[in-house]
């Protein structure tokens, strides 16, 4: 059923964006972003998993290259440097206060629309979730300090690594000696670890 609800709204939020893109009114998404960066001190970043559009073609892309046996490209060792991150962020918060000086919006938005999902085409979803997306960046601040979050629970954990292996982000990690922990900062509230888990181990508290 969370699964259902889950991908419902992802094409609610998908056609809501569409529509303003169709519109030219796409600054208004800003206004999605921004509540959802402030409900993310409670919820995690559930705007990644329930709520961007990106992820949400994205999804579908990795799904599509799989069923298609087409292996992705080798991520360049450049792009995961953490500066590349810090400029893709500065460069978006300044087109966007350019716009805003400007009062002629640039098309900031869906340019970043098409680069993720073109990017994704020849290179893992990874890349843009865990290092070039401004958005991410923006989120993982409030989803460190989130009331709620993914958890994986110690005493039921095995090991098994197949929630880290169907990570988006790769944030499931297990420290030496310890067992498979999730990083609040980087993960997306997607839930496909706690599909995989045959152990009802991850849960969202």
């Amino acid at each position: 059923m969370t699964r259902k609800i889950q991908t419902t709204l992802q094409i609610l939020f998908l056609a809501l964006f569409l529509f303003l893109l169709a519109k030219g009114k796409v600054q208004i998404w800003m206004f999605v972003f921004l509540g959802s960066a402030l409900a993310g001190l409670f919820f995690g970043r559930f705007y990644c998993g329930w709520v961007c559009p990106m992820n949400t073609v994205m999804r579908f892309e990795t799904w599509l290259k799989k069923k298609l046996h087409i292996k992705s490209l080798a991520t360049p060792a450049w792009l995961t440097k953490p500066w590349v991150r810090i400029v893709i962020l500065v460069s978006f918060l300044g087109l966007a206060a350019l716009g805003i000086v400007g009062q002629k919006p640039l098309p900031v938005l869906p340019a970043l629309f098409f680069l993720g999902i073109g990017l994704t085409l020849f290179f893992p979803e990874l890349l843009w979730h865990r290092h070039l997306c401004p958005y991410g960046t923006i989120l993982s601040l409030p989803g460190r300090l989130s009331k709620k979050k993914m958890t994986i629970e110690a005493s039921a954990c095995v090991n098994c690594g197949a929630c880290a292996r169907v990570c988006p982000t790769a944030t499931i990690r297990k420290p030496e000696g310890g067992k498979h922990q999730i990083d609040p900062a980087e993960c997306l509230v997607c839930r496909k670890c706690v599909d995989v888990c045959k152990f009802d181990a991850i849960s969202y508290r």
